[in-house]
């Protein structure tokens, strides 16, 4: 009888516990989901992001994207390629930069928050504006102005030579995707509507 007793009150222990639990997960989801997305898509340097952005036509939500995919908000974060900072500049594609604007700073400033966000933002403002698209934008950043003028002559990638409906790099397509679907979270959760 004892033994039966113990075993009522272990199923009514893990009853308790799994409904806790559940419980638990419910509300998180249903009143925490906003707080936890906003914790795992942060808004950080917002001040350099928004005069940055503005002056370079960019939406906030797109910069942010690109950070986030770029550098997880990692100022000190090197590529492989040797991209550094929060938005991954090149020491040459910085040095290219420099020379449109006619400054000369060191390639040690790319670790700089405000340095790097200020040349990301210009590039990305070029970069719009050579191909009025996104997503083209995007594969040029990632994989190079030369490789996607290839790819706008190529019909399998291009239909009007100026937009790129599918890319050959899957990295770099995949890279694509995930930023503009990032900067569609951010949109969402900060500005309430897409950009």
């Amino acid at each position: 009888m004892a033994s039966k007793v113990i075993k009522i009150k272990k199923r009514r222990l893990k009853a308790f516990v799994a409904f806790s639990v559940s419980f638990l997960v419910l509300t998180v989801i249903f009143s925490g989901t906003l707080s936890i997305l906003k914790i795992l898509y942060p808004i950080r340097y917002g001040n350099f992001v928004e005069f940055y952005a503005s002056k370079n036509n960019i939406s906030e939500s797109f910069v942010y994207a690109v950070i986030e995919c770029e550098s997880g908000y990692d100022e000190k974060a090197v590529s492989y390629a040797d991209a550094r900072g929060l938005m991954q500049l090149t020491p040459e594609t910085f040095k290219w930069l420099q020379s449109k604007k006619g400054e000369s700073l060191s390639e040690e400033m790319l670790f700089d928050a405000q340095t790097n966000i200020r040349y990301g933002c210009y590039f990305y403002g070029i970069l719009f504006e050579i191909y009025g698209d996104e997503r083209t934008a995007l594969a040029a950043y990632h994989a190079g102005m030369g490789n996607v003028k290839k790819w706008l002559k190529d019909e399998r990638y291009s239909h009007d030579g100026k937009t790129l409906y599918d890319m050959p790099f899957n990295n770099t397509k995949n890279y694509v995707n995930k930023v503009i679907k990032t900067k569609n979270i951010y949109s969402k959760l900060y500005n309430g509507k897409e950009d």
